[in-house]
């Protein structure tokens, strides 16, 4: 998440401003924890999470590639993982509204407050859990309708709604768990809640080495595809259930409810909850829609389950750097655009702006070059063992080098977005949003069907989506604060985009050189020091040729991310 120099004002964390002298909230710690304090647990725990996350994907490839079994895996997991997101996850609308709730309360009304929101919420969500069993087939055919076109496509189908209806129970966990998350945070306890995703990670692993040591190599055999596909769906719900019940002990121990049905839904508690949670369900449905429009074209490709395999571990490559670096480049700016929403701090404000974009381009664009440049040895370093081989890393780097033509635009979007934020509109980004899921859509109809682009095209259609978002911002940005100076705002961001395309060039040219000069002993071929080593000399030249033609640009942001990074070094 963010490291804590950075989050002393950062807008993520929410219980903080919440908690007053006025009222106590469900907490039994008598000193609140300072955001620095915050931010340093919760950047701990996500780091954790992240690493172990990283395992879970690397077991899964290994043991399955992007065979049926982890593709059909891949459609199956879309409809719990967006309860997950939706309603589970922290700054999700389960845990705003439960913080916002809680905040306004003192301990002693906290603990039947959220057993009567459980006891509403669960009902509800146990209606969804039958929903879904019963009607997996349909909901898989209305996400991936071209799974039924061919032969390949009918197995993963077949796989899909046996995992479907397998984790359909998520979507009851993942309301308990977004209730659990607010109502510990509320409480002044960060640690549990964002350690917990951890445990979700850990059962897939070693329910993954399990089969895997009980069926040797037979593991990777198509006769054992619905095995792994149920060991795949069993352990994921198995990992939430660990999540769930992690939290409901440490509920108990704070006094934040027990697991006891509790009525009374008419309570001014409740329906504080339900006046946040609405909008917030309803906002965060509407921007999934933009996941089933991409599933829906990827089950027409060729190998459906191939494809959809390679979007999920490219993304996962290229957000590791954007989670990374994007906190450090966002969280300072939230409450500088704040500060500057006065017309007569406009002036200023746009030299932040500019200064948000320089930053975002000096961390992103020599990345999203480099990766792009060196895809191939960054998948084969972190995924080519077992049943991932080669084939399946040309696939998947084809993806991420898809991914890393966007990376300055998604992270610039999202600088644009907390302009916005600063100046207390939330309604315009909103619109903006609304009216790229049908973009996206055309997008991904001309890129996939017309051209012919596959997988690779569905990303760049993000990317284009990304593209028009950021370009209607700064349209908008131009009108609200009377004009921005883009061409001047233009040349460094030249400057930058010709050293980083340079850099993955050089970076490129160091690559084959490398190989070239092994041959013989076919050292690079399966051999994990040898890509390592490929990708480490390749990456280090192309990321010194950057630095070093950046320095001569002489941006003042420049030397502030180069201070930034050197700091964090020697603090570590």
């Amino acid at each position: 998440m963010t490291a804590p120099e950075e989050t002393q004002s950062s807008p993520e964390l929410q219980p903080e401003p919440e908690h007053d002298s006025k009222s106590e909230p469900a907490s039994n710690a008598g000193a609140k924890r300072s955001l620095v304090g915050i931010a340093s647990i919760v950047a701990i725990a996500t780091l954790l999470s992240k690493v172990v996350g990283l395992g879970r994907q690397v077991a899964i490839a290994s043991a399955f590639g992007v065979g049926p079994a982890v593709g059909a895996y891949e459609f199956a997991s879309i409809i719990p993982g967006f309860f997950l997101i939706l309603l589970g996850g922290i700054n999700g609308p389960f845990h705003s509204a439960i913080v916002s709730a809680l905040a306004k309360r003192n301990k002693d009304e906290s603990g039947p407050l959220i057993e009567r929101v459980s006891t509403l919420v669960g009902l509800v969500l146990l209606g969804v859990t039958l929903i879904v069993v019963a009607a997996a087939p349909l909901m898989i055919d209305l996400l991936a309708p071209g799974l039924q076109s061919t032969a390949a496509g009918l197995e993963v189908r077949e796989i899909a709604i046996r995992q479907l209806q397998i984790m359909a129970p998520m979507a009851w966990f993942a309301g308990m768990i977004g209730i659990g998350f607010g109502a510990l945070n509320a409480a002044d306890q960060y640690w549990l809640p964002s350690i917990s995703p951890l445990l979700s990670s850990l059962a897939v692993i070693l329910g993954v080495g399990a089969l895997g040591l009980t069926l040797g190599s037979d593991i990777m055999t198509p006769q054992y595809a619905m095995l792994g596909g149920i060991v795949l769906a069993a352990t994921t719900l198995s990992g939430t259930v660990l999540q769930w019940l992690a939290q409901v002990w440490a509920q108990k121990r704070e006094g934040l409810g027990n697991l006891r049905l509790r009525f009374g839904f008419n309570d001014p508690g409740v329906k504080d909850v339900t006046r946040v949670l609405g909008p917030a369900l309803f906002a965060s449905g509407m921007l999934q829609i933009n996941v089933y429009t991409d599933m829906f074209f990827t089950s027409y490709l060729p190998n459906p389950a191939a494809s959809v395999s390679a979007l999920n571990y490219a993304n996962l490559l290229v957000q590791a750097p954007l989670g990374i670096l994007s906190n450090m480049i966002l969280v300072p700016f939230l409450p500088v655009f704040s500060r500057l929403r006065d017309p007569q701090d406009w002036p200023e404000l746009k030299e932040r702006i500019r200064q948000g974009l320089v930053l975002t381009a000096i961390a992103m664009l020599p990345v999203g070059a480099l990766i792009f440049a060196l895809a191939k040895p960054i998948v084969q370093v972190v995924y080519e063992r077992g049943a991932f081989q080669s084939d399946a890393s040309t696939i998947v780097a084809s993806v991420l080098m898809a991914y890393a033509t966007g990376m300055f635009v998604y992270l610039g979007r999202d600088v644009l977005v907390r302009v916005f934020y600063g100046l207390g509109d939330g309604t315009t980004p909103f619109r903006i949003s609304m009216a790229n899921i049908l973009l996206n859509a055309v997008l991904d109809f001309f890129f996939v069907r017309v051209f012919g682009w596959g997988t690779p095209g569905l990303v760049l259609a993000t990317v284009g989506v990304n593209v028009a978002s950021m370009g209607a911002l700064l349209w908008f940005l131009n009108s609200r604060l009377n004009g921005l100076p883009l061409l001047r705002w233009l040349r460094p961001l030249l400057g930058l985009t010709g050293a980083s395309i340079f850099s993955g060039v050089m970076a490129y040219f160091v690559m084959l050189g490398i190989q070239a000069a092994l041959p013989a002993a076919r050292f690079l071929e399966g051999n994990f020091f040898g890509h390592f080593i490929e990708l480490a000399v390749s990456g280090c030249v192309g990321l010194g040729i950057f630095l070093a033609m950046a320095s001569r640009l002489r941006l003042p942001e420049f030397d502030q991310f180069v201070g930034r990074i050197r700091s964090k070094v020697l603090r570590r």
